[in-house]
C-alpha cells in the first residue's frame, strides 16, 4: 500500500510508499493521500499530522512517470471538472494541491531524503519542515519545459526569502540539506535515526496545547498573513472571542487554579 497511516495517542502518521527509486505516487496514491488527510482533519482523536516517506532514499520525488505519459483532458476541459474527474481521466496535475481540503491540523514534514517535484510542492504546504542531513530539495519542472501545477511558486515564495526561491525555481537544480536549513526551507537537521524521534516528539509537543487554539493559529496564518495590521488583529479578535467560551479554556483556568496539566479534550 503507497499511503500507510497510523495513530499514537494523538498524532497521525502518513508514510509515503511509493515506487522506487524516488518514492514518486502513482493518480491513485494522490487520491488515497487527499482522503487520509481529510479523514485525519475529522478525527477528533487527530490532534497533529507527521508526514514522512518511506526508507532513507526519497521523501517524494512526484509522480509517477507512466502517470505524466497518461492521456488526459485538454487544459480548459480538465480544469472546469472535479479534481476525480480529472483524475479519473489521466490528470493529476491538481491533486497535490491541499489547498481545497482545509487541514487546519498541524502537519510536519519529516523529510528522509529527496524531496523534488510535487513532492516538495506537498511539503511546503505542511507547516513545519524538518529533514535528513543527505536530503535534497528542488522544483526540475522548468528543466522540462513546465512549470510547478500545485502552487509551487506561490508557495516556495512563502516560505523563503525571494532572491532564493526564484533561484530555484528559474534554474531547477537541487539544493542540499544544509543549503535548505540556511534559507529557512527546513526548520532543522538530523542523523536518520533521528529523524522521527525528533518529528514525534515535536507533534506531541503541539498536540499537548489546546486543539482548537492550535487549529485557530493555523487558520490565522494563512487567511490573514496578507492583510494590513487594523485587518489581520481584527480576524485574531474574532478566534480569539470564539475560543473564550470554549470548554479547553475553561479547563485551562481550572487547571491553573488546581495547579496541574490541563486535560483539553478539543471542545
Amino acid at each position: 500500500m503507497a499511503i500507510q497511516f497510523k495513530i499514537n495517542e494523538h498524532v497521525a502518521v502518513i508514510t509515503l510508499d511509493g515506487q522506487l527509486p524516488g518514492n514518486t505516487l502513482s493518480v491513485s496514491d494522490l487520491m488515497h493521500l487527499r482522503k487520509t488527510l481529510s479523514a485525519c482533519q475529522d478525527d477528533e482523536q487527530v490532534r497533529v499530522i507527521v508526514l514522512t516517506g518511506v526508507g532513507e532514499r526519497a521523501f517524494c520525488c512526484g509522480v509517477t512517470p507512466r502517470e505524466v505519459l497518461r492521456t488526459s483532458p485538454g487544459g480548459i476541459a480538465g480544469a472546469l471538472k472535479s479534481r476525480d474527474t480529472e483524475a479519473e481521466e489521466g490528470g493529476h496535475a491538481r491533486l497535490p494541491d491541499l489547498t481545497d481540503l482545509e487541514i487546519w491540523k498541524p502537519i510536519i514534514a519529516a523529510i528522509n531524503g529527496a524531496c523534488l517535484g510535487a513532492g516538495l510542492e506537498l511539503a511546503l504546504q505542511c507547516d513545519l519542515r524538518i529533514g535528513v542531513a543527505h536530503a535534497s530539495f528542488g522544483l526540475p519542472q522548468v528543466r522540462e519545459a513546465t512549470i510547478c501545477a500545485a502552487g509551487g511558486v506561490q508557495h516556495l515564495l512563502r516560505v523563503i526569502p525571494a532572491a532564493h526561491a526564484m533561484k530555484v525555481l528559474l534554474t531547477g537544480e537541487p539544493i542540499s540539506a544544509q543549503e535548505a536549513a540556511r534559507i529557512g526551507l527546513v526548520s532543522d537537521l538530523v542523523a536518520g535515526e533521528h529523524l522521527m524521534p525528533m518529528a514525534l516528539d515535536l507533534a506531541e509537543r503541539i498536540a499537548a496545547n489546546g486543539p482548537l487554539a492550535v487549529q485557530s493559529i493555523k487558520r490565522l496564518a494563512l487567511h490573514s498573513a496578507h492583510l494590513n495590521p487594523r485587518d489581520f488583529a481584527t480576524q485574531a479578535h474574532l478566534h480569539w472571542g470564539l475560543l473564550r467560551d470554549s470548554q479547553d479554556q475553561a479547563e485551562s483556568r481550572l487547571a491553573n487554579v488546581e495547579q496541574r496539566p490541563p486535560r483539553y479534550t478539543g471542545n
